[in-house]
C-alpha cells in the first residue's frame, strides 16, 4: 500500500521539480560579531596561487609584531584536492617550497591558529558543481572548529579572469551573494550559526580600487591591469596579481582579521624572497587604504562588532 502511494505521488513531485529552481533558499543567518584581536594572530592559509607566497608575507609586515602564518598551496587547486590524499595538488613542490608550509590537515586540526582562511579554486561555478566545493569547504571549516573553540574561520573571496565573458566586475558583483556566500559557504553557515565562516571580501575591494583608478582617484593608477602581473615579454596575466595587487589583498586581510583601519600602514614592503616589492606612492597608498576600509565596512559578514553608538568598531 505504501509503495502504491509513493508511486502515485511521483508524477506530482516530478511536476513540481521545475519550480525548485525558482525557490530561493532561506537567508543566511547573520554572523555573530567578533571581538577585535588585542595582539598578533597565528594564521593559516589554505588555497592556491591567488594566495601565493607574497600576499601572506606582506600581511605579516602590516600586522602587529608576532604575527605568524603557515600555508598549503597549489596551482588552481580545489579544496577537494587538498582534502583527498589520492588527488594530485598541481605544482605542490614549487608552491610549498618555503618554510611557511605546514601540512593542511595536521595544521588546521591542531588548534594552533587564531584564524584559518579558506579559498576555493576559480572558475567558482566549476568548483561548486564538479569539485563539491560546498561539501569540502564544510569539511575544512569543521576541522578548524574541532581544533580549538577560539579558532575563527574565514572565506577569502577572490575574482575571475579579467577577460571573463560575463565581465570581470560583473562576476565580482554578482557572485558574492549567490556563489561565494550562498552555494560555497551557505550550508556550512547554516549548520554553524554560532561559529560561521566570516568574509574577507578581496574581490569586492579589488573591484572598488579599480573603479576608483578609472575615475582618476588613485595617483598613478588608471586601470585594473595595473594590479595584475605580466610575463617577461609584457603580456598580461589575466588572473594573477602583481605586487600592487598583493598589497591591496594583504590590506584587506589585515582590515578584516584585526578589525583595524589600515590607513597609515607602511606601503613599501618586501616580497617573500626578501626583495623589495613594487609599491604605490605615499598618496596612492593612502587612497587605496581608505578604499579598503570603506569596502570592508560595507560588508555585513566580516564579523565586526558594534559600539554603543551604533558604529562599527575600528
Amino acid at each position: 500500500m505504501k509503495q502504491r502511494r509513493a508511486l502515485l505521488l511521483l508524477p506530482a513531485l516530478l511536476a513540481l521539480w521545475p519550480l525548485a529552481r525558482w525557490i530561493k533558499p532561506a537567508p543566511l543567518p547573520p554572523v555573530p560579531p567578533l571581538a577585535a584581536p588585542t595582539g598578533a594572530l597565528a594564521v593559516y592559509h589554505l588555497g592556491h596561487s591567488l594566495v601565493g607566497p607574497d600576499m601572506p608575507h606582506m600581511l605579516a609586515q602590516l600586522a602587529p609584531a608576532g604575527h605568524h602564518w603557515n600555508s598549503q598551496l597549489g596551482s588552481g587547486t580545489a579544496l577537494k584536492e587538498h582534502w583527498e590524499p589520492d588527488l594530485q595538488i598541481r605544482d605542490f613542490a614549487i608552491t610549498n617550497a618555503s618554510s611557511a608550509y605546514r601540512d593542511a590537515r595536521e595544521a588546521i586540526g591542531s588548534g594552533d591558529y587564531d584564524a584559518v582562511i579558506l579559498t576555493e579554486m576559480v572558475e567558482l561555478r566549476d568548483a561548486i558543481r564538479y569539485f563539491d566545493g560546498a561539501d569540502y569547504f564544510h569539511r575544512w571549516a569543521d576541522l578548524a572548529r574541532s581544533g580549538a573553540p577560539e579558532t575563527r574561520v574565514y572565506l577569502y573571496e577572490t575574482w575571475h579572469h579579467l577577460n571573463d565573458p560575463d565581465g570581470w566586475e560583473t562576476r565580482i558583483a554578482q557572485d558574492l551573494g549567490p556563489l561565494w556566500l550562498g552555494k560555497l559557504t551557505g550550508a556550512d553557515s547554516r549548520a554553524n550559526p554560532e561559529r560561521p565562516a566570516y568574509l574577507i571580501p578581496a574581490g569586492q575591494v579589488m573591484a572598488a580600487v579599480t573603479r576608483a583608478a578609472g575615475a582618476g582617484e588613485i595617483d598613478g593608477m588608471t586601470t585594473r591591469e595595473d594590479l595584475f602581473a605580466r610575463n617577461d615579454q609584457g603580456a598580461l596575466d589575466t588572473i594573477h596579481i602583481n605586487d600592487l595587487g598583493a598589497y591591496v589583498v594583504a590590506l584587506t586581510h589585515y582590515a578584516v582579521l584585526y578589525q583595524r583601519n589600515p590607513l597609515g600602514l607602511p606601503h613599501q614592503l618586501q616580497r617573500s624572497d626578501g626583495s623589495a616589492a613594487k609599491s604605490f606612492g605615499p598618496a596612492a597608498a593612502a587612497q587605496v587604504q581608505k578604499i579598503v576600509w570603506e569596502t570592508v565596512l560595507a560588508q555585513p559578514r566580516v564579523g565586526f562588532g558594534i559600539t554603543s553608538g551604533g558604529e562599527a568598531t575600528e
